[in-house]
């Protein structure tokens, strides 16, 4: 997969830019606040639809601008896609349009055209950080990948939205509150039920990428933990569980005015020779698997769509000493195209093309190639 053109009105700093990448990587230099994360940031919004920076999509749209827009040429292996996404004020807010080639198109369609794999400073607190890191990290895979996930992940959301509300009620229906348990249970086993494969084959490739680096010992091991456990992974044995839980959580649930079990819940635990990485390991263990953790996502999302997708690195690598940042990009060596933002050019892996080009109050200026 690769980016033929880039386009971006009124976007973050961006007055008006178009932009043909060059092949291979292209690594962004530049002072602070000159618009290099925002470039990577754009490219995200035409993969995932959503920004890896900010919840407050106003934010993106330049100030004084009624609107923004985020538009690419991209090359696949079914042929290009002209994807976009504007941006438009409401009120406090901003409302997202998308579109195909030119034509409207509902979110949900609008994903799996252009794929990609974005890793940024963040991302380095997956080991310790909250759950919510970790359920991101599978959401965004799986809903690149495949349109029912994401169709059952919106459903899902929308359900547990209203048994929460519900919850909060002061006085509580408990029929209605047996009828969303209802409609979610199915849907949440089927979530489950693709997280646990999902984790369970990005586990053995991270288990796989993290002892080429250090060896066989300590053995990087990735768990998934859902809410409630589950001893089978398929649909009808998650389904019963949930239904069990949901009756055996009621008491606690209505207690504490919230759902409490189900997918919205699940975590993904890892350890090196079983014991707890959050808890055990050292700030240089956790990063190695970390890095681990995303060349496996890489890899398995490329298996998946049967193309390598844009990979994006806002400035993390300088942000990794000198070993671990070379071990991280020979990894990803198969990348047909990388955005990657730094404060100083990174040393790029044998045979790779890496083209430099300067950001500067959101012009940007091709410098040259860098050397591997």
């Amino acid at each position: 997969m690769r980016v033929l053109a880039l386009e971006l009105t009124a976007f973050r700093n961006y007055a008006a830019l178009r932009f043909e990448p060059p092949e291979g990587a292209c690594i962004f230099v530049g002072a602070n606040a000159q618009g290099k994360s925002n470039l990577l940031e754009a490219l995200a919004l035409l993969s995932t639809g959503k920004s890896f920076r900010t919840s407050r999509e106003a934010d993106l749209v330049a100030t004084g601008a009624p609107a923004a827009s985020v538009s690419a040429r991209v090359r696949t292996r079914h042929g290009e896609v002209v994807a976009q996404c504007v941006i438009s004020r409401a009120g406090e807010g901003a409302r997202k349009r998308f579109f195909r080639q030119g034509r409207a198109v509902r979110y949900g369609d609008f994903l799996g055209g252009v794929n990609a794999v974005t890793f940024m400073p963040y991302d380095l607190q997956l080991v310790g950080g909250p759950a919510a890191l970790r359920r991101r990290l599978i959401n965004t895979a799986l809903s690149q990948s495949s349109k029912r996930y994401y169709h059952d992940l919106a459903v899902y959301a929308k359900i547990l939205a209203q048994k929460n509300a519900l919850l909060r009620a002061p006085t509580v229906d408990r029929a209605l509150l047996d009828t969303y348990d209802d409609q979610l249970a199915p849907v949440g086993a089927r979530l489950v039920a693709e997280r646990a494969s999902y984790v369970r084959r990005l586990g053995a490739e991270a288990s796989d990428v993290h002892a080429r680096w250090v060896g066989a010992s300590p053995a990087l091991t990735i768990r998934y933990d859902p809410a409630p456990p589950i001893a089978d992974e398929a649909p009808a044995a998650i389904e019963t569980g949930l239904r069990a839980a949901f009756v055996r959580m009621r008491p606690a649930e209505l207690a504490r005015r919230g759902s409490l079990v189900g997918p919205h819940r699940d975590d993904v635990s890892l350890s090196l020779d079983g014991e707890a990485l959050s808890r055990f390991g050292s700030q240089g263990q956790q990063r190695t698997a970390v890095l681990a953790l995303k060349a496996a996502e890489y890899a398995l999302l490329q298996r998946a769509t049967g193309e390598a997708p844009l990979l994006l690195l806002d400035d993390v690598l300088s942000e990794l000493d000198d070993d671990r940042r070379r071990a991280f990009l020979e990894s990803i060596g198969s990348f047909d195209q990388a955005f990657i933002t730094a404060t100083d050019p990174p040393v790029m892996p044998p045979g790779a093309s890496a083209s430099l080009i300067a950001v500067i109050s959101g012009a940007l200026h091709l410098s040259h190639e860098v050397a591997s």
